[in-house]
């Protein structure tokens, strides 16, 4: 980046953004008896922010195969909806409302209901089986689920389970569950008239980590607003830096996003919530279709897509090789696992002049993006997650002592600010041991370098080989950088001498032949010696994932383990 344009980079001007009498000016207050500063505008709540949307009646909101709906209907069926919640159900606010099924236009109708009648939306893992839906009903105290068909057949047999609502149902309703025809036929109702403070629990979320049991994130309407606005800042920030720098200006269009994050997920909650904030059209898939992807780009003129790296790696190839579908397509905004470098490059080279790469690091427990790295700046740092966002603290200390470290030094990366949960519910143990004096132990590995925040790895995924530190992430970068390497993980596995050994297992580029010579003497170029795999497995398909894009580590773990290796 040239001196002129790290002049006008996205810091000085989120700054002034920020500043007092700035169009997202933040100020000092105590929540919890825990000082931050917060966004000084509204909206200040999700119930706020939905009834207060730009977007007019006539103006499409969701697009789902053939499906197309509007503002004023999907305002119908909220009204609806929550007055069956409010009026027949009996629910009041802080009761919670479960929503299980995957992403469909319904989806949006519970989460919003819950939140105009101030209720607390659960938001369930589509991907569980009945048992973990059961669990997770039970543990958050539910009191009605809105469910689609696989879910509902999912949870039959089950005791003691909530009211449940299915949508999209084709055969006869079971007995004792609701149709959704006859929840949403009040259409003619006002939102209820009740109180949203923006301290008050907004979603009860569980964890989607790829070990343990998940645990249920509580978030205020505090939380979900200041990562939404903090969205809105950013988007700002990067037009008024692309001015400065003298950037041709992108003609103004409607804004739509092609969401690919399943909305269980907080990244896909702030699609959602973003969407409303803008009066955006939100283009929604039942399950990644790379065809349909480019079908919805192109005949929504979608100028946004957002998902894990491994899903908008597609959306990337796609804009390379349909230029004319996805003219569009401006920001691709990537997150939930680790970016390679390799992709924003791309980005920044094929795509140049017609879309930018963006990267949102962050977590359940910190309302979606703590940190954000867009635009240029993401162009000349593809390497780092970026900056804290606004009114994010940022504390990098010693895993074993709690002192902070200095600038450079790899330590626990812990973040305070408006965006941290309350806690996790009915766990007040796990909460203290993650969350002190407001700041959140994130339990990443990382360092911060002149304001630029780098995350090196998971702390439990440190490989001690022989008395040295491994970061996976570190090496699992350098594979990616690597010709011919689609996909990279690495894992720790049993050594007799030294402890542990670096193992790696990856999934070739197609059209590639794997030569694992090549690819050890060319990384031992470029990591320590004690860093290069001494393992290296070739796997067949894709590496198994969450939902959410998290790589299965305890998977390959276990197939390393059945897997003879070399001496």
């Amino acid at each position: 980046m040239t001196d002129h344009a790290e002049r006008v980079g996205l810091g000085p001007v989120l700054a002034e953004l920020t500043a007092p009498g700035g169009e997202f000016a933040m100020v000092p207050t105590t929540v919890d008896g825990v000082p931050m500063r917060v966004h000084q505008r509204g909206p200040h709540t999700l119930r706020e922010l939905y009834l207060t949307t730009p977007a007019p009646d006539d103006r499409v909101f969701t697009v789902y195969g053939d499906e197309r709906r509007t503002y004023g209907e999907h305002r119908r069926s909220v009204a609806g909806l929550a007055a069956w919640l409010v009026d027949e159900q009996g629910l009041r606010p802080g009761d919670r409302v479960a929503i299980g099924m995957r992403n469909v236009p319904e989806w949006t109708v519970a989460f919003w209901a819950a939140m105009v009648a101030g209720l607390v939306a659960v938001p369930l893992n589509a991907w569980w089986t009945g048992d973990q839906l059961a669990g997770a009903l039970g543990h958050a105290g539910a009191r009605v689920l809105v469910a689609d068909p696989e879910r509902v057949t999912a949870l039959a047999g089950h005791p003691d389970l909530p009211t449940i609502v299915r949508v999209r149902g084709e055969d006869p309703t079971p007995a004792g569950v609701v149709a959704w025809e006859d929840v949403v036929r009040r259409s003619d109702q006002a939102p209820p008239a009740v109180d949203v403070a923006p301290d008050d629990t907004a979603t009860l979320i569980y964890t989607s980590g790829t070990t343990g049991r998940p645990k249920g994130v509580v978030s205020s309407h505090r939380n979900h607003m200041t990562n939404a606005l903090n969205v809105a800042c950013l988007g700002r920030a990067v037009a008024l830096a692309a001015a400065r720098r003298g950037d041709a200006a992108a003609a103004p269009t409607r804004p739509g996003t092609l969401l690919a994050y399943p909305m269980f997920h907080i990244a896909g909650l702030n699609g959602l919530y973003g969407a409303v904030l803008s009066g955006a059209t939100l283009a929604l898939l039942h399950h990644w279709d790379p065809d349909e992807a480019l079908r919805l780009i192109a005949s929504e003129a979608l100028t946004t897509a957002s998902g894990v790296p491994a899903v908008l790696r597609d959306v990337v190839e796609l804009a390379v090789d349909h230029p004319r579908e996805t003219a569009s397509l401006t920001r691709i905004a990537m997150g939930g696992a680790p970016i390679p470098p390799p992709l924003v490059q791309r980005v920044a080279t094929k795509l140049a002049g017609r879309a930018s790469a963006a990267n949102g690091y962050g977590a359940t427990e910190t309302t979606s993006a703590i940190c954000a790295n867009t635009g240029a700046d993401y162009a000349a740092h593809p390497d780092s997650v970026g900056r804290p966002v606004p009114g994010a603290e940022l504390r990098v200390v010693d895993p074993a002592t709690g002192t902070e470290v200095p600038d450079g030094v790899v330590g626990e990366l812990c973040f305070r600010g408006p965006q941290i949960m309350r806690g996790y519910w009915r766990d007040a143990e796990a909460t203290a041991a993650v969350l002190r004096d407001g700041w959140l132990s994130s339990g990443d590995l990382g360092l911060r370098r002149e304001g630029w925040v780098f995350v090196v790895d998971r702390a439990k995924d440190v490989i001690v080989r022989g008395g040295e530190n491994v970061y996976c992430g570190e090496v699992e970068a350098a594979l990616l950088a690597q010709p011919g390497v689609l996909e990279a993980a690495v894992v720790g596995i049993p050594h007799p001498r030294l402890g542990e050994d670096v193992a790696a297992v990856l999934v070739a580029a197609p059209g590639s032949a794997p030569d694992t010579g090549a690819l050890q003497e060319a990384l031992g170029r470029a990591l320590p010696s004690f860093a290069v795999p001494g393992t290296v497995i070739w796997r067949g398909g894709p590496l198994p994932r969450t939902a959410t894009g998290k790589v299965l580590k305890d998977t390959l773990r276990g197939e390393l383990a059945e897997t003879p290796q070399s001496p």
